[in-house]
């Protein structure tokens, strides 16, 4: 079997924002395969947003610490092979056709045993844990696909359980309100497991330390016991200094823009610190107290890691499609945010990082997204947007998003283009009217698909 037999088997298995709330069937699949998701420690990562960046970051820590490692995330870019990366590089086209090779007769039988077969995600799923332990890593970090507790992945007893900020998405699959998306993401808050919470709203920071309080987990808190003690602007990012469980780390340079991949790089700290030497036992603090407030004060211990090797691990880190620069005179920037709250961070950093005196969107977004949230965070910052029209079958059709766009940009902004290559090119277009020294930029937003598709078109490498 070739890499592209191997893909367009797994897609025909559906879509992977189908939502089937059992564990039951990637259970038994990995029970057959011989259970290879217990074969090394996983660090399981759920959240709203950050999920894929603190990933990456905690990948390239553990990397820099020797370890070898492996990484599950979604979705993909521009290749289904990128979901799954042992030693930081996504799995060739060869290996990826010869995992799902291995595990086809198994999909077989599971299919046969149950009355709903094994859907997208649950078998990229037991491919990435049967990789890893084939390789075999130290240690694996896996992103959540959708939610937590009924996740594909959630069949591990985790070393470590990351939560990052959590808002309002999906709300179709995991419920309309911060309390019931947060009581599916705190699902992967176990007995025995050390759990890393991000800033979160109040609401979400309720349940998630209920469930610490009910499994006995232990729990570290950004903004409590880690967090971003200054930040400042430097050339391609961000120069840090850190408080992590039981040391900080000064003059950490982070070459990602923005105060919310500040949040990230403490939250993989914290992450990396607790998975190296385990985490001090903390009292649950009454959840009327988990706001951004001083952090507490910590100690040196065995658990602090090298300083050197903390600057190296976050300065090899890279989070594509996340404000990624791909192209300058006009600069244009690629950005992955599909929800408000993502939008939002993206925005504060666009202004922070950039400073445009012109800024020209290019826009598509899934059909199922807050996207008049979107737009709304776009407004006061973008001088002319381009509305278009991505890979996906979930892309909002292109007069849907016109009219929802020219509701809320005006419609003297709004511009379209039936295709997103030729969008790209009015927006450069419109950018470069300001001239070469203009200040003008493009942003290519509304979703991972729009990004990826875009990187594949500007040929990103």
């Amino acid at each position: 079997m070739d890499y592209r037999a191997a893909v367009a088997a797994v897609m025909a298995r559906g879509v992977e924002w189908e939502f089937d709330p059992t564990l039951d069937r990637i259970r038994d699949l990995l029970d057959l395969l011989g259970e290879p998701q217990r074969a090394c420690p996983v660090i399981l990562v759920a959240g709203t947003n950050g999920k894929s960046s603190v990933s990456r970051m905690i990948d390239a820590l553990l990397t820099e610490r020797g370890l070898r490692v492996g990484r599950f995330t979604s979705p993909h870019l521009s290749a289904l092979r990128e979901r799954i990366a042992i030693d930081g590089e996504p799995l060739s086209e060869e290996r990826f056709a010869e995992v799902y090779a291995d595990i086809e007769p198994y999909l077989q039988i599971i299919d046969g045993k149950h009355p709903v077969r094994l859907s997208f995600f649950e078998t990229l799923t037991a491919m990435a844990y049967s990789a890893f332990a084939d390789a075999p890593v130290d240690v694996a970090v896996v992103e959540i696909g959708m939610g937590g507790a009924w996740d594909a992945t959630n069949v591990v007893d985790p070393a470590v359980a990351v939560v990052t900020p959590i808002g309002l998405d999906h709300t179709e699959y995991l419920g309309d309100t911060l309390h019931d998306i947060a009581l599916e993401k705190a699902g992967i808050i176990k007995a025995g497991s050390v759990a890393v919470i991000a800033q979160q709203p109040l609401e979400a920071a309720e349940v998630l330390l209920r469930q610490v309080a009910e499994t006995g987990a232990r729990v570290v808190r950004e903004g409590i016991e880690f967090g971003v003690l200054r930040r400042e602007l430097a050339f391609g990012g961000q120069q840090l200094d850190l408080r992590g469980i039981y040391a900080g780390y000064d003059e950490v340079f982070l070459p990602l823009f923005g105060e919310h991949q500040a949040a990230n790089a403490a939250v993989a700290l914290a992450a990396v610190e607790v998975f190296a030497s385990g985490a001090p036992t903390n009292a649950v603090l009454d959840p009327d107290e988990v706001t951004r407030g001083s952090l507490t004060e910590y100690s040196g211990g065995d658990g602090a890691l090298d300083p050197e090797l903390v600057r190296a691990g976050f300065a090899r880190v890279s989070s594509p499609g996340r404000l990624e620069v791909v192209r300058t005179g006009p600069t244009v920037i690629l950005d992955s945010a599909h929800n408000p709250a993502g939008m939002a961070a993206s925005v504060a950093a666009l202004s922070e990082a950039f400073g445009f005196n012109k800024l020209v969107a290019v826009i598509a977004a899934p059909a199922d997204k807050d996207v008049a949230g979107m737009l709304e965070e776009l407004e006061p910052v973008v001088s002319e947007a381009v509305i278009t029209v991505n890979s996906s079958p979930r892309s909002m059709p292109l007069d849907d998003l016109a009219a929802l766009a020219e509701s809320v940009l005006g419609a003297e902004r709004v511009r379209v283009a039936a295709r997103l290559d030729d969008a790209i090119d009015k927006a450069v277009a419109l950018a470069d009217e300001e001239g070469e020294f203009g200040g003008a930029g493009v942003i290519i937003t509304g979703s991972v698909v729009t990004a990826g598709d875009a990187r594949v078109l500007l040929r990103v490498k």
